[in-house]
């Protein structure tokens, strides 16, 4: 499976995506990817996914073997339109992908306990869109929610599976991390 992530610069339209592949079981990393260059898409709330999917299929395109799921730092189904990053990337890749955003975009829930595994479901116009999961006892909760050729729970198990001491899941951690270290590298934009 790859987790994904994008890291954005502050002074430009610059920005870096970064997958990490790993195997599931093991948690053992596989490889990692990193591509970059300038947003072609201006930023709007709502429609981040047009900025950042044609670096991550790029990024996946990049890595040794194609992944058998993809965990992004973002959107699936809740969002406004039902159609966050993961959606996206999961429907041009035919891959099974899931959303792991740190903020809720729509929908209200009940507070999930507070033990590791603790859910509840996330609802808007009363639909089930997700999950609202605490990954580590007595932290934030995260919003997990279904891309592409997922289910609702199945999504959160994965997510819970793959975070070891963190909040957010280990493979989304470590592409933020090697995004940002190249973003930081500051050397120029890969051509597009």
């Amino acid at each position: 499976m790859a987790g994904l992530d994008v890291s954005y610069s502050t002074e430009s339209d610059r920005l870096v995506a970064a997958a990490v592949l790993v195997e599931v079981d093991s948690g053992r990393l596989i490889a990692e990817a990193v591509s970059d260059g300038v947003a072609a898409f201006p930023y709007s709330p709502g429609l981040l996914a047009f900025r950042e999917v044609p670096f991550l299929m790029e990024v996946l395109e990049r890595l040794p073997a194609t992944p058998d799921l993809v965990l992004c730092d973002g959107h699936g189904l809740t969002h406004p339109r039902r159609c966050g990053v993961a959606c996206h990337l999961g429907v041009l890749t035919c891959l099974p992908s899931i959303g792991c955003a740190k903020t809720r975009f729509v929908g209200e829930h009940a507070e999930p306990g507070s033990r590791r595994g603790d859910r509840v479901p996330l609802t808007d116009a009363g639909e089930i869109i997700g999950e609202v999961l605490r990954t580590q006892d007595d932290t934030k909760p995260v919003y997990v929610s279904p891309g592409h050729r997922i289910g609702i729970a199945q999504s959160s198990d994965v997510v819970l599976s793959l975070c070891s001491d963190f909040r957010l899941p280990d493979p989304i951690r470590r592409a933020d991390h090697i995004s940002r270290l190249a973003l930081k590298s500051g050397g120029p934009p890969t051509s597009r």
